[in-house]
């Protein structure tokens, strides 16, 4: 318990420090989701948990060692011939006693080697299903730390935008005061402002969403914006490799746990329907044994046995009323079934796969698209804002261009991250997403405070 109260103080202590020290990055958050997260520190558990069934399946094949021992007291009463043609009661008060070792190893048992094999193939399973959720992991550590900045990119828009038309509310307002301006005007540009507000509100409530998902991985109530390393401005897309869409195809078909988690599950489904089919097969076991009995039974009164054994027991099943071939029929439609869920699931990655590789090949065009816009958008601001005072546009017209320019600063950062996002899923769904490529992420953030 103090281990874990430390722990905890020492996470917020990071926290709290982050405004005097350097803020963190996606790779420091997603080094302290690891000791923190409780879906991940379930996802261990559960790892170790799985990877039993190994020794649990293995141990139906090796020998198997017990022991009996009893000791009673007796009162029985016998009746015996007396030799004249009648019968006379012995009563008889005696303790009994029987101590047995007993070493047996299978020999052929076909339900305790499906076992086995089934045992192996659920360890594969949980560890499969833990790598998943280990890759899971970096995914949401990095969506949520884009979301929270994301939504600060939008907060400090929709305040640029308010302060921008608010200077335009003014500004009309003067000229409508002095009669040069329009009472129109005047309404544009306190709608522009009014819905600005909505927008930032929205951006807040988004954030604090996003920054609570953040605390959740870290076992703290919030994280603050301030602790978090903002995206580098001259950010620049990765270089894809492998560069041609095929070959990302081929590592999600080999090493996507998802899939291999999903094809240890027909391993599963496969060998539980062998378990059922030995239900008509004979065992054979090989057997050893060392007893010791006194007075056991009314035939070995006062008589004690010392008896050592070996043998070979052989057991053959003959009729189970038709539950056995019932059962295999069960296990042949789930195996079945989790042979469609593998196609179904190997389909739905395969999509997914395409749509991140295409995502960052459409990403990189995006970028330099929207910095172009941008740039182009601030020129038009200033274009415009001559073209007003020299009667060749309007006030709607100056609204318009902020907008524009607002709404480029928007799409582009929005941009930025879709392609970091898109390159880290690329990279999730070929299941080749490791702590380093995280770290080449987090290189694209800067430590500087905002």
């Amino acid at each position: 318990m103090a281990f874990r109260y430390s722990r905890q103080l020492l996470t917020a202590l990071l926290l709290g420090c982050g405004s005097a020290e350097a803020a963190m990055g996606p790779f420091d958050v997603y080094e302290q989701a690891l000791r923190n997260d409780p879906v991940f520190l379930g996802a261990v558990k559960e790892r170790d948990a799985g990877l039993e069934n190994r020794l649990i399946g293995r141990a139906g094949l090796l020998p198997r060692l017990s022991y009996n021992y009893n000791k009673g007291r007796n009162n029985s009463q016998a009746t015996l011939p007396d030799g004249r043609g009648g019968n006379y009661h012995d009563d008889r008060n005696y303790n009994s006693y029987g101590s047995t070792f007993t070493l047996q190893q299978p020999l052929f048992d076909y339900e305790a080697y499906a076992n086995y094999r089934k045992g192996v193939a659920q360890a594969l399973f949980a560890d499969e299903s833990f790598r998943d959720k280990s890759q899971a992991l970096l995914v949401r550590v990095l969506t949520y730390y884009t979301e929270a900045l994301f939504a600060q990119d939008q907060i400090d828009i929709a305040r640029a935008k308010k302060n921008a038309f608010e200077q335009q509310f003014q500004q009309n307002r003067h000229l409508f005061e002095q009669g040069e301006g329009t009472r129109t005007d005047i309404l544009e540009a306190e709608s522009r402002y009014e819905l600005a507000i909505a927008e930032e509100i929205q951006a807040l409530d988004e954030q604090d969403a996003a920054l609570r998902e953040l605390g959740a991985l870290l076992g703290v109530r919030s994280v603050d914006i301030a602790d978090l390393a903002p995206l580098n401005e001259d950010f620049a897309a990765f270089t894809l490799t492998p560069a041609n869409y095929d070959t990302w195809h081929e590592l999600a078909i080999t090493n996507n746990p998802t899939l291999a988690s999903q094809r240890q599950a027909v391993e599963i489904a496969r060998q539980e329907v062998a378990r059922n089919r030995a239900g008509h097969l004979p065992t054979v076991t090989a057997y050893a044994s060392s007893r010791q009995q006194e007075s056991d039974s009314g035939n070995t009164y006062n008589q004690r046995y010392d008896t050592n054994t070996i043998g070979i027991e052989v057991s053959m099943p003959l009729y189970a009323g038709g539950g056995v071939s019932a059962s295999t029929r069960q296990a042949s439609r789930a195996m079945e079934q989790a042979e469609y869920e593998l196609e179904g699931k190997t389909r739905e990655t395969l999509i997914e796969l395409r749509r991140q590789f295409s995502a960052c090949l459409s990403g990189v065009s995006k970028l330099r698209a929207y910095q172009k816009a941008l740039a182009s958008a601030e020129a038009l601001v200033v274009s415009t804002k001559h073209s007003i005072l020299g009667g060749e546009r309007v006030n709607l017209d100056a609204l318009n261009a902020e907008q524009q320019l607002y709404s480029t600063r928007r799409d582009l950062a929005r941009a930025r991250y879709d392609y970091l996002m898109a390159w880290t899923k690329l990279h999730y769904y070929a299941g080749n997403l490791r702590d380093t490529d995280l770290a080449k992420v987090d290189e694209a953030f800067g430590r500087a405070q905002r």
